[in-house]
């Protein structure tokens, strides 16, 4: 995982909370702490991470990737304003992620291993986002997309249809805006 994930979460987590239970995560999972944007680390230090963020927070580490997800819009519109500023609603900027921003993201940070995403409508109009990853972080993606309609001013609710966490193939998300 590229090193700019490490670096979102430490400034999520430092921003919330401060410096010190960053450094707890780090002496309690075992993570190097120690990452440049451009660095790729193993997944299993992310997890990690997550897990020591779960345990000392008395929450799931899906809990945990969401609010990281949330976090991570804002610290990442400062960093990456033309990726945001071309929509004018989160559905628009969610539905850019493979044609805009991960391309950017693997001319940026070679060698990142960006999730793909598939978009689709159901019959009540919803999003239906598969998502498919090695790494499983639906969750988070779940996250991001909170965090871009909180950045774009909207309500939306996501539901789960089918994860791969549960041993389903993909992951489905069905993401409907609250007219």
């Amino acid at each position: 995982m590229k090193g700019v994930i490490f670096n979102l979460l430490q400034e999520a987590v430092e921003g919330e909370f401060d410096a010190e239970v960053w450094e707890h995560l780090i002496d309690q999972s075992g993570a190097s702490g120690i990452y440049t944007s451009l660095g790729s680390y193993p997944d299993e230090e992310i997890f990690a991470l997550v897990a020591s963020a779960a345990k000392l927070t008395d929450q799931e580490p899906s809990a945990i990737l969401r609010w990281f997800g949330q976090a991570a819009i804002p610290l990442l519109e400062r960093r990456y304003t033309e990726f945001f500023t071309p929509h004018d609603t989160a559905r628009d900027f969610v539905l850019s992620v493979n044609e805009i921003i991960h391309p950017e993201v693997r001319k940026l940070y070679s060698g990142a291993g960006c999730p793909n995403f598939h978009f689709d409508k159901d019959e009540k109009g919803r999003l239906i986002l598969g998502y498919r990853s090695p790494r499983r972080l639906c969750q988070l993606a779940h996250g991001f997309i909170e965090g871009a309609t909180i950045h774009y001013r909207e309500d939306v609710v996501v539901e789960h249809l089918s994860c791969m966490n549960d041993g389903d193939a993909v992951c489905r998300l069905a993401v409907d805006w609250v007219r």
